[in-house]
């Protein structure tokens, strides 16, 4: 009885018993490991279904909303959410001289940026490959579209010009950045106001008065829509960046209020099986003018 005792006391109070597992423990962890690894056929399964990865339907569009006005320290600014994508857009102006071969033109200088702090997809460093491609695209914009005449930003003809700089920063990227990227800049546009500037021929200097102020004078004001085509059957409008890798196709369409093109872009040669190109395009087209019109719609909200 004594050694049992003693032996009982050497061993201690028994370690508790490990809690259960999770019954459905195993079947996540199984999906997140097929996502990784197949990551085509995790799509294609959501997609026969119906379904998107992010639990929207096949043709829907992420939630967006604007803020305007939160950078104090631009002439104008905005934040863009859409979905888990967000942007941030400033606009800063400043007055040079005009070219010799266009004494009646300001600049516009856009720049959309997607640094590292944003994606594990991005490097730090210069601007990637998308980043310029994207940038490049948003200047083609403005000026086909003319959202912002050179001619309105000239302060004395030959003498002064304003320099609008548009600096769009991603500050959390989930996909679908140019879309993001272009309702940013024409918020911030819109919350845009400079002094009143006047150039005194005397002195050869711009003065800038310190309490008036005006709203840019703009054009059109073009949005985008943006579309994926997977596996050659499926259009995916708004790509989130899981599925961006997996779509060999993009297609970028830019409407103005009357919905004229202002850009449109595709990237890839793919299509889908048993439709023509100029099908799809037009699928894409009827889609975008429906969402571009509740983009303008946010867009107007956010700017009263």
């Amino acid at each position: 009885m004594a050694a049992t005792m003693a032996a009982q006391s050497t061993a201690g109070p028994s370690a508790p018993a490990p809690a259960p597992a999770p019954a459905n423990s195993a079947p996540a962890a199984s999906a997140e490991v097929f996502k990784k690894l197949h990551p085509s056929q995790y799509l294609s399964r959501f997609l026969n279904k119906g379904y998107r990865p992010d639990g929207r339907k096949l043709k829907a569009w992420r939630d967006v909303s604007i803020n305007v006005g939160s950078v104090s320290t631009a002439h104008g600014s905005s934040l863009v959410r859409m979905g888990d994508t967000t942007m941030v857009c400033g606009i800063k102006a400043e007055i040079a001289e005009p070219t010799a071969q266009a004494p009646n033109e300001g600049y516009v200088v856009p720049n959309i940026d997607l640094p590292a702090l944003c994606s594990p997809n991005f490097k730090p460093g210069p601007p990637g490959d998308e980043a310029q491609t994207y940038s490049n695209w948003l200047n083609d914009l403005l000026v086909s579209s003319s959202t912002l005449p050179p001619s309105s930003l000239v302060i004395a003809s030959g003498k002064a010009v304003w320099v609008i700089y548009i600096d769009v920063v991603c500050i959390n990227y989930d996909g679908n950045a140019f879309d993001a990227a272009v309702l940013a800049v024409m918020a911030a546009l819109k919350n845009t106001r400079l002094p009143k500037a006047k150039y005194d021929e005397e002195t050869a200097r711009t003065i800038c008065s310190r309490t008036e102020i005006y709203p840019l004078q703009l054009g059109s004001i073009p949005l985008s829509c943006s579309f994926g085509i997977f596996d050659s059957t499926h259009l995916l409008p708004d790509p989130s960046s899981y599925e961006s890798p997996l779509l060999p196709t993009t297609i970028s369409i830019a409407l103005d209020e009357d919905n004229n093109a202002c850009l449109i872009r595709q990237e890839g040669l793919g299509g889908t099986q048993g439709k023509t190109g100029e099908r799809v395009l037009g699928e894409a087209w009827t889609i975008a003018e429906g969402r571009i019109k509740e983009l303008r719609e946010i867009l107007e909200e956010s700017s009263i």
